[in-house]
């Protein structure tokens, strides 16, 4: 009995939460927006919360349907929303996003503080499907091995401690021999169902500068687009350049991809070896303006290279690309750091909010719908966790009171900490160095294991 009320106290605590997020960010009237209606029957809203909520009672949904508190309706309710393909689902998860940042995120923290928006892939596997709408054969960046599935391009939003999903796409294969499966026939080309079946077919970058054009119509206060090698083309930092963003991405060295530097055309690799780098252990190795190509009006559009030391090969390095050739080199690699969230945001969906796994539909539109359900769900989680760490959220007496989320390592906090440490004994005891150095080591000894190991690195120099 106290474990089933435990468990009972634990699901109510969690559906509370829930009803918060839905009410808060008024889901009704997103859904209204994005074209959600039914003349007759369950609203979509109640479907959407039993779904929501599927993933936190740990029950799947035949399970959840099959049990003693029956929702009301049965599983032919669930798929026909799944597979509709009337309902915007890419607007309603851009129109939840853009309310949760500028409603919620964006007042815990201050003007100056650099928005960015994030762009990467990861493997949607569906590995023992041979039916699905538009299947297909696409490379796992992983393992290099190729797989039944689809490339789920992702564009999200940061500040650099809380990512929020803003929109995605399934993308299939755009040769025809790697497809098993074609799209649905005689679908009406008016639908949003077919239009998100167009976009699966078309090349990555010209879906993401899709992408990028919409966010700006929800989010106005990103400044920088960050990315890895995949999507580092000059053509492509020029056209995002020209939606008015800067670009810091991850470069790789390519024979046909040259750059404009002392009016010669040199790869990567040549304009490495052309600059002077730094001499020593220095982890910023050298930087370097560079042309990348003309603008509409013919004039050449310059750029900075940073090239860093790789730390996992000391003989290699890594190049850093910026289309904003005012950032220091240090803040070039800071702002791109935070490109990192959205690697955690993947881990996240696959590993606890079951996406790729939860519904096992065949049509192209359950799996845009059962998509966006598992982003919503991060979206609360990430918005739950924001609350939890930051204290501002406590009350309006905080947001006066507090200073901002600083980008700051751990190692970087305990430094701090031994250091006003060690100046407290000196102002209070007025203890010499060594019996300062001799008390910290007693101290050290005294943590448990984990912190010990982080504060043997430190330096006690005074």
């Amino acid at each position: 009995m106290p474990i089933l009320s435990q468990n009972e106290a634990n699901d109510k605590q969690i559906l509370s939460i829930i009803d918060k997020f839905f009410k808060d960010c008024r889901i009704g009237a997103l859904l209204k927006r994005s074209n959600f209606c039914k003349e007759k029957g369950i609203s979509c809203i109640l479907i959407l919360k039993y779904l929501f909520q599927l993933i936190f009672t740990g029950k799947s949904l035949f399970r959840a349907l099959e049990s003693d508190n029956e929702p009301g309706f049965c599983k032919n309710v669930v798929y026909r929303l799944l597979n509709s393909y009337s309902y915007n689902w890419h607007k309603f998860l851009f129109l939840l996003s853009s309310t949760v940042i500028k409603e919620k995120i964006e007042k815990l923290t201050s003007d100056e503080r650099v928005n960015v928006l994030i762009v990467d892939d990861s493997l949607y596997e569906r590995g023992r499907s041979k039916k699905v709408e538009l299947l297909a054969r696409v490379k796992d960046h992983t393992d290099g091995r190729y797989k039944r599935g689809f490339r789920m391009l992702t564009l999200g939003w940061s500040d650099g401690n809380t990512f929020c999903p803003l929109s995605f796409a399934h993308l299939s294969s755009e040769k025809e021999k790697n497809r098993y499966c074609e799209q649905t026939e005689n679908l009406d080309k008016r639908t949003t169902g077919y239009k998100n079946r167009t976009n699966a077919t078309r090349k990555s970058t010209e879906v993401m500068l899709d992408m990028l054009k919409q966010s700006l119509k929800y989010i106005d206060s990103a400044k920088y687009v960050l990315f890895d090698s995949w999507f580092c083309f000059p053509g492509t930092l020029l056209k995002i350049k020209g939606l008015g963003l800067h670009t810091i991405a991850m470069m790789k060295s390519m024979k046909t991809v040259k750059y404009s530097y002392q009016n010669k055309r040199l790869d990567l690799n040549n304009l490495y070896a052309a600059i002077r780098k730094k001499r020593g252990k220095a982890k910023i190795l050298a930087s370097v303006i560079v042309g990348i190509g003309k603008d509409e009006d013919e004039n050449e559009v310059l750029a900075k290279v940073v090239f860093v030391r790789d730390r996992n090969r000391s003989k290699k390095w890594l190049a850093l690309i910026s289309t904003d050739i005012n950032l220091a080199d240090e803040e070039i690699i800071r702002i791109y750091s935070k490109r990192w969230g959205i690697e955690v945001f993947f881990k996240m969906c696959k590993s606890y909010l079951k996406l790729q796994k939860e519904f096992q539909g065949r049509s192209y539109d359950c799996m845009v719908a059962h998509t966006t359900i598992v982003f919503s769900r991060y979206i609360m989680l990430a918005l739950e966790s924001r609350y939890n760490k930051d204290i501002r959220t406590w009350g309006e007496l905080f947001y006066v009171c507090c200073d901002e989320l600083h980008d700051i390592k751990f190692i970087e906090a305990l430094q701090l900490i031994m250091d006003l440490l060690k100046s407290a004994l000196v102002e209070k005891l007025s203890l010499t160095k060594e019996q300062i150095n001799e008390l910290l080591e007693y101290f050290i000894v005294s943590l448990p294991a984990y912190f010990k190991a982080k504060l043997t690195n430190l330096q006690w120099e005074s």
